[in-house]
């Protein structure tokens, strides 16, 4: 017997399924255009409630999330559950465990804490003495775009993670209205008056502060006893060898002398923490499953703020949630050109018809017979264009399906160009990412970290459409991914212990070369040869 104590905390979980219940449209249309009508109402009765005591029961998402927190500042972080069908993939109990344990060292040392006060002062004093606080700390820079930022910060939690230290998040211009907090009573956001915020911009590549080029200077070695007050990272796609010693264990024990890592990358680096012999035995106690790192950390660490989230469940309920079937489609170009292409139109109908994602459309007749059963699919398509979504529009508009399946076609937005620096853009690109997710078959684009965020929030092993060569249609149009894990773009080759190249996608079983990108890398669970 379930309590009336859990039948009460379920109730306004409850009352928001009965809502998107109620809103089920009928199989018809009003005309050949995407739009659900003749809503209906079920009986309240009719309502399995002890089914929804369970699902109310698991708006922590297995022990991946903390209770606690005041449910009207984030709606997203325990509605998202009655968004979502039911997910095979539960976290391990000893990540379960780790992220209680970072919860509490994240509320012991983070912003404003004693800790925390007495680490700044040493960052302000110009060095580093072993010892002298009891807390070290990660930041993560602002930097890229939006799906890159999101990869990356889930990389550098991870790293927090495996070398206990306290994550803090460079807010950027957006960072505060994309996302709500994911950590108990302590902010993420590093504070406004960091001493060292003003110099995020100009670090890079040359950066005198960098790892590798104190490395290359002789500036840092094991055996100095005094130490700078912090070193910045430099992991983007220009970093060079010296950067790279990043991911060998002999150089993670100098840095963990620091009491102060500043990071900048555009690369989800996770795949090459798998192939460090200091990390491995860790890595396997918190995904049994391997493929499930971003999947995750992703769900764990980034809700929707509560504005983005009204745009996501707007659109949801408005075009998506009485369908059969979802279909996501997210297309991004790396042309030059304003587009839309006739391969790329090409491209995507060879891929959903001949993956059977979507059915055939008949051409030469002007109606089909119903079908006994016909099914409402509802297509979510994302791009920076208009012209994809209205030529599929119109092909299942003009012809009916072969199958009397009902098509609907649908775009929130086509902003033309990558906006990264304007706030209200990013906004609109997170709702699209978080949409995606929702769907049940995605098809994403190559090298596209908009299509991996996509996919690892909604747990999909996507289609990925092939990248074009001379503007012609891929043959074959697209491949199912080995793994719903992000790729690494621009990996390492380097074998730390022989110090000469290797191939990194050749190591272990389980970091293998991209489908997108031949040279990148991603983790995967079971791996069987491309």
């Amino acid at each position: 017997m379930r309590s009336s104590k859990t039948l009460l905390l379920a109730l306004p979980f409850l009352i928001m399924l009965t809502f998107l219940l109620r809103h089920k449209p009928s199989d018809r249309f009003t005309d050949a255009t995407p739009f659900f009508n003749n809503l209906t109402t079920p009986p309240l009765l009719e309502v399995d409630v002890l089914q929804h005591v369970d699902i109310a029961e698991d708006k922590l998402l297995g022990g991946l999330l903390a209770d606690g927190f005041d449910e009207q500042s984030c709606l997203s972080r325990y509605q998202s559950i009655l968004y979502r069908k039911a997910l095979p993939y539960k976290p391990s109990p000893y990540l379960v465990s780790k992220l209680r344990k970072y919860e509490d060292l994240h509320k012991r040392c983070g912003p404003n804490t004693p800790s925390y006060n007495k680490a700044v002062e040493q960052l302000k004093s110009g060095s580093n003495v072993v010892g002298t606080t009891d807390c070290k700390y990660v930041v993560w820079v602002w930097y890229s775009g939006l799906g890159n930022r999101i990869l990356t910060l889930a990389s550098v939690f991870l790293y927090a993670l495996l070398t206990e230290r306290v994550l803090l998040v460079d807010r950027g211009n957006d960072m505060a209205s994309l996302f709500c907090e994911p950590f108990p009573e302590r902010s993420w956001l590093l504070p406004m008056n960091f001493p060292i915020a003003k110099m995020f911009n100009s670090f890079d590549q040359k950066s005198a502060e960098s790892y590798g080029n104190l490395l290359k200077n002789n500036m840092i070695k094991a055996s100095m006893g005094s130490l700078p007050s912090y070193v910045y990272l430099h992991l983007a796609h220009d970093y060079d060898d010296h950067d790279k010693l990043f991911f060998c264990d002999d150089d993670q024990a100098l840095l963990k002398r620091f009491t102060w890592l500043v990071v900048k990358t555009d690369n989800y680096f996770v795949p090459s923490l798998f192939l460090m012999p200091s990390f491995e035995d860790e890595l396997k106690k918190l995904f049994p499953n391997k493929e499930t790192i971003f999947h995750h950390l992703g769900r764990y660490l980034f809700h929707p703020s509560n504005h983005v989230w009204g745009i996501i469940t707007r659109y949801y309920k408005a075009y998506l949630a009485g369908a059969d079937e979802r279909v996501g489609i997210q297309v991004r170009i790396f042309d030059k050109g304003p587009g839309p292409y006739q391969y790329v139109k090409d491209q995507i109908s060879a891929c959903t018809i001949g993956e059977k994602l979507l059915p055939e459309v008949d051409t030469r007749r002007l109606a089909v017979n119903p079908s006994k059963n016909p099914k409402v699919k509802a297509v979510l398509m994302t791009s920076l264009v208009y012209g994809y979504y209205e030529n599929m529009k119109n092909i299942y508009w003009e012809h009916p399906t072969v199958t009397g399946d009902i098509i609907g076609v649908h775009q929130p937005s086509h902003e033309e160009q990558q906006r990264s620096e304007k706030p209200l853009h990013n906004m609109k690109a997170l709702a699209e990412m978080y949409l995606l997710s929702l769907t049940d078959v995605l098809v994403t684009s190559a090298w596209s970290t908009f299509g991996y965020v996509a996919q690892g929030l909604g747990g999909l092993k996507p289609w990925i459409l092939y990248k074009s060569e001379n503007q012609t249609t891929p043959n074959p149009p697209c491949q199912r991914a080995m793994s719903m894990e992000p790729c690494f773009h621009a990996p390492p080759f380097y074998d730390c212990k022989a110090k000469e190249g290797i191939d990194t996608g050749k190591v272990v079983p389980h970091v293998r070369h991209c489908e997108d990108i031949s040279w990148g890398l991603k983790v995967v669970d079971r791996y069987t040869e491309l």
